[in-house]
């Protein structure tokens, strides 16, 4: 661990015996901030150029919004933690191409919108926001951490035609607890950040902690999903996608990739094509309905239960 981490984690296990609101407080900051700001690539470039700019006040907070098409079949893109809107260029373009009219944002803290953090809570706030403004999504794209908080707003009235997770966070338990290992905090200091959101962030949402995770009432999506994860994902295990699959049951499908990692997924022409397919309806709505034509080494595998002996980060540059 590096000095300063040490040093934070001192202090904050001090605090949390002394003072537990303060120290909550604090814990939850650490939490809520992306490690590092993504910068636009040159090749995402022309397609963000493209796009329709808006800007959306959420919580006290700005969001950056892009849009293409004419507005007709409007299809979500979620991104996930410390990346940004651009990095699901491809998805995008392969829809206007389609006819469809793809919706992204910049979260607080990411991309071009200001700020310095974000959380699950936000991220909700902006994607009701959005519905709001486009209706009824004909599908839902999320990548990595935006995959549980796109679920979290599925599940909480934004309604979508389908959904598409990829290198998805399925737990947001497993996502405290290696923020707890990593940085070496003891459960009452973790407690005390609990109560900060549960008095602060989310007041009056009972259950809000398994309301968080991504199986809880899976059944509340009602659409058809389909999961890519890697099998060699750096970031996301394994487990999480297995979660996913068992929790949607029959309505899910789980496509499993070799060497892609976690963030070379994005820009895999196979990947891109299946779904944006499935997204436009032209794919099996319905877990391994339609086989598929697959590179050398992808593998398609229903959502039996896997394991993985630890929770890396979830920062998606």
């Amino acid at each position: 661990m590096f000095p300063k981490a040490l040093l934070v984690r001192t202090a904050l296990n001090a605090a949390a015996r002394v003072a537990p609101a303060p120290a909550g407080r604090a814990v939850f900051h650490l939490f809520v901030r992306p490690a590092g700001r993504a910068r636009l690539r040159p090749a995402e470039e022309p397609l963000m150029a493209a796009a329709r700019v808006d800007r959306i006040r959420v919580r006290g907070k700005e969001a950056v919004v892009y849009a293409w098409g004419d507005g007709r079949r409007p299809v979500l893109l979620v991104h996930g933690w410390s990346s940004r809107a651009s990095r699901l260029a491809a998805f995008a373009e392969a829809l206007v191409e389609r006819g469809y009219s793809p919706v992204a944002f910049d979260a607080p803290g990411h991309g071009e919108a200001s700020g310095r953090a974000s959380n699950i809570i936000e991220y909700r706030a902006i994607i009701r926001e959005l519905h709001a403004r486009h209706g009824d999504f004909d599908a839902v794209l999320a990548h990595s951490f935006g995959v549980l908080a796109a679920l979290f707003a599925l599940r909480d009235g934004v309604r979508a035609g389908r959904f598409v997770g990829i290198s998805g966070v399925g737990s947001f338990t497993l996502l405290t607890d290696w923020f707890q290992g990593a940085f070496g905090l003891t459960g009452r200091a973790m407690r005390a950040m609990r109560r900060h959101v549960e008095r602060r962030l989310a007041p009056g949402e009972p259950e809000i902690w398994h309301r968080l995770d991504a199986d809880w009432r899976p059944d509340d999506l009602g659409a058809p999903v389909l999961l890519f994860h890697d099998e060699t994902d750096e970031m996301v295990p394994m487990a999480h996608a297995r979660l996913l699959a068992r929790a949607h049951g029959e309505r899910a499908r789980l496509v499993v990739t070799r060497g892609l990692g976690h963030r070379r997924i994005l820009r895999d022409d196979q990947v891109v094509a299946e779904a944006v397919e499935f997204m436009t309806g032209q794919g099996a709505g319905r877990g391994g309905a339609r086989p598929a034509d697959r590179a050398a080494g992808r593998t398609e595998r229903s959502g039996r239960a896997g394991e993985a002996s630890a929770v890396p980060g979830v920062a998606a540059r």
